[in-house]
């Protein structure tokens, strides 16, 4: 009988959890929260995407260099740079 006893406590606790939980998300508070990670994801999104293009234009400022440096050796011999 006491397994039984516990078995109905652990359920009864797990049940009230997600009442209580369901109760939060239909709340106004509960919807705020979700507006709010909804925004986080959107200004992640956003610096990701700046982070993205600054890393690109930076490696292409590199690549052109590298490039004007290779030219130079290239031509060494030949001219100044």
């Amino acid at each position: 009988m006491d397994g039984t006893n516990s078995f109905r406590k652990v359920t009864h606790s797990v049940a009230s959890f997600v009442k209580r939980r369901f109760g939060q998300a239909r709340s106004r508070d509960g919807r705020s929260r979700g507006a709010s990670a909804v925004e986080w994801v959107i200004i992640s999104a956003i610096v990701a995407a700046l982070v993205a293009g600054v890393g690109y234009a930076i490696s292409q400022a590199v690549q052109t260099k590298t490039d004007k440096v290779q030219t130079c050796i290239d031509k060494a011999d030949t001219s100044k740079c």
